[in-house]
């Protein structure tokens, strides 16, 4: 395979890893006796430059080794725990030093993709303008008709329902609970990121939309603004809509109760 190259080092062995739809993970164990993760996507430089943003904030991610031509090598982070409270403590604490690195203005200087899901990181003059226009309707022709009726109804009122200017914190981007590993020393850290800046809350909201973690993950991140329950449901609209584009109809029915909750 092309990876064997890119560290000048033989490969021992092979193993695939659990890659999701998106692309294909492997272990390598090279001859060195060192034990590395390749990842086969689109946009492999992109991420690395993410994951290297992540590193520099103070929160724990995979060490870019390589990246070119669609192929991502990095180091391997611990999995495969369920996490302690200690352990989602420090997951915690770790997000918070994520999102206190701060950006410049909102979004990232090049866009991003799920697939086939384009993910547009342009700047906005604020962030409610960029919540509406480079999320929720960044593609209503790829959406249900009625759908993307109700989502431009709630655009037009995103300015008194989101704050103007919130701290351009530094996202992940897709904080689902897969996304964040553990060991058995405890928290491992980080993988697979979609970076840009913006409310810090956007993470918060995508770590709590297929369960949500334990109180000792908002123990370790601290204090959280008053209202972002309410503002909760609209940055979840996000990913919901990523899921109803990537993968069909059955994401329809979590999209119109995500709606419904936002009042629209």
């Amino acid at each position: 395979m092309r990876f064997r190259t890119l560290l000048g080092r033989d490969v021992r062995h092979v193993t695939p890893l659990g890659g999701g739809s998106l692309s294909e993970v492997f272990a390598v164990w090279l001859a060195d006796g060192r034990e590395v993760v390749v990842k086969l996507a689109p946009g492999a430089e992109a991420e690395a430059r993410m994951l290297a943003a992540i590193g520099a904030a103070g929160c724990a991610a995979p060490e870019v080794l390589s990246a070119e031509d669609g192929i991502l090598v990095m180091s391997r982070l611990e999995a495969g725990g369920a996490g302690d409270a200690r352990s989602w403590r420090e997951a915690g604490a770790a997000v918070a030093r994520l999102h206190a690195a701060r950006g410049a203005g909102y979004g990232w200087p090049e866009d991003h993709a799920f697939g086939d899901v384009a993910i547009p990181n342009g700047a906005a003059e604020d962030w409610p303008g960029f919540w509406g226009a480079r999320r929720l309707m960044a593609a209503p022709e790829a959406l249900p008709v009625e759908v993307a009726r109700r989502l431009e109804k709630l655009c037009r009122a995103l300015p008194g329902r989101l704050p103007a200017t919130p701290p351009p914190a530094l996202l992940h981007g897709d904080l689902w609970s897969g996304n964040v590993l553990f060991g058995p020393e405890g928290f491992s850290g980080v993988i697979d990121p979609a970076c840009y800046h913006g409310d810090g809350e956007v993470d918060l909201a995508m770590l709590t939309l297929f369960g949500r973690p334990p109180a000792a993950f908002f123990e370790g991140y601290g204090a959280l603004p008053p209202g972002w329950e309410a503002r909760r449901t609209i940055y979840q609209l996000w990913p919901a809509l990523v899921h109803l584009r990537l993968f069909g109809a059955g994401y329809r029915g979590m999209v119109e109760r995500l709606l419904d909750a936002a009042g629209v």
